[in-house]
């Protein structure tokens, strides 16, 4: 047997100090009790003092105190193997980052932006896959993987923080090519569960046809399409460099509005579900949806651990403190009907 905190066996050197001052108490209460004359004269004057009782006492908090330390050590027995395994599934979280995404996510005043609105759904999501790979990709006219299918969720947080419209040249919404690069990002094994979640307006869809035509090929594979649409259907403008995003062929501002039954069909096409980033259960919903797909195991790990043996000195322990409470110092009445001791010839 060995010890995950061994240094706490030096409280045990307490016990000869409390057995040592328990003698000198008796040794001082005989004293004073000889004052008034013989201890066996005295005996009758006394009759509920229990000469058992104290050194019973002392004997379980003695044993009490000891089985206590032990236990605060930790003492360990032999090593034991213990697996873990993870089951989860594999989610690609395609991001929009066209320039409608910098639009209100709704028309009331003070509103937050589409984008900002997106990076909280999708950080509050990734908070909640603890078994499960996760990888992020942003698109506009264009995709780009930011980060591949890992179990890295800092990484994940750090990239999805990054995500700007600024940063993408080639504007637009090209979703087709977002859902043709999440295919292409999972794994090729056929037993793990995958799942790619659309966040965007579907506003601007530059060829509507190839987007169902590339999520049905996604869902062919067993990948589920989900959709979060970010924003309202109410119109708004969108704001850039302190004023407003113009329509060069008109020369009137940009309005842009979420486009809730294209975000609907996608969803269909790909055998999942769409929840709008206002829902408060759209969370919730999401991960419902998620545990529609077969889990597997993605990872095992095997750990040695001692096998840990404090429970029994500290039930030990506590026992003795629970029959110290209940043994009183003074005698048993019915042990006054017994004698122990007889003298010889009597």
């Amino acid at each position: 047997m060995s010890f995950a905190y061994p240094y706490i066996l030096l409280l045990l050197l307490g016990m000869p100090v409390y057995v040592g001052l328990y003698i000198l108490a008796r040794i001082a209460r005989k004293r004073k009790l000889n004052i008034f004359g013989r201890e066996t004269s005295l005996a009758h004057l006394m009759p509920l003092v229990s000469p058992y009782k104290p050194p019973l006492k002392l004997t379980l908090q003695v044993f009490a105190y000891a089985m206590l330390i032990i236990a605060l050590a930790r003492p360990w027995g032999g090593v034991k193997s213990s697996s873990n395994v993870k089951e989860g599934i594999e989610v690609v979280l395609a991001v929009d980052a066209s320039n409608s995404m910098l639009a209100p996510s709704s028309a009331e005043p003070g509103a937050p932006d589409r984008m900002r609105m997106a990076k909280m759904i999708l950080e509050k999501l990734i908070n909640r896959l603890s078994n499960d790979r996760v990888g992020l990709i942003e698109y506009a006219g264009d995709a780009y993987t930011l980060i591949p299918v890992t179990g890295d969720y800092v990484s994940a947080k750090m990239f999805l923080n990054s995500i700007s419209p600024d940063d993408i040249k080639n504007q637009g919404t090209d979703i087709a090519s977002a859902v043709e690069m999440a295919t292409r990002s999972f794994s090729d094994s056929k037993d793990i569960g995958k799942c790619i979640i659309l966040i965007t307006d579907a506003e601007d869809l530059e060829d509507m046809n190839g987007v169902l035509e590339a999520v049905k090929n996604a869902a062919s594979r067993g990948i589920q399409v989900n959709v979060v649409g970010v924003g309202s259907e109410t119109p708004v403008r969108i704001p850039i460099g302190g004023s407003y995003m113009i329509d060069p062929s008109t020369g009137n501002p940009v309005e842009t509005g979420l486009n809730e039954d294209l975000a609907l069909k996608i969803a269909e096409a790909g055998n999942g579900i769409y929840v709008n980033a206002a829902n408060k259960d759209g969370i919730s919903e999401l991960e419902k949806q998620m545990d529609k797909v077969s889990k597997t195991a993605l990872e095992s790990s095997f750990t040695a651990v001692h096998d840990e043996l404090y429970g029994f000195f500290g039930w030990a322990a506590l026992i003795m403190i629970l029959l110290d409470i209940f043994v009183v110092d003074s005698k048993f009445g019915w042990l006054d009907k017994i004698t122990f001791f007889r003298k010889e010839g009597k």
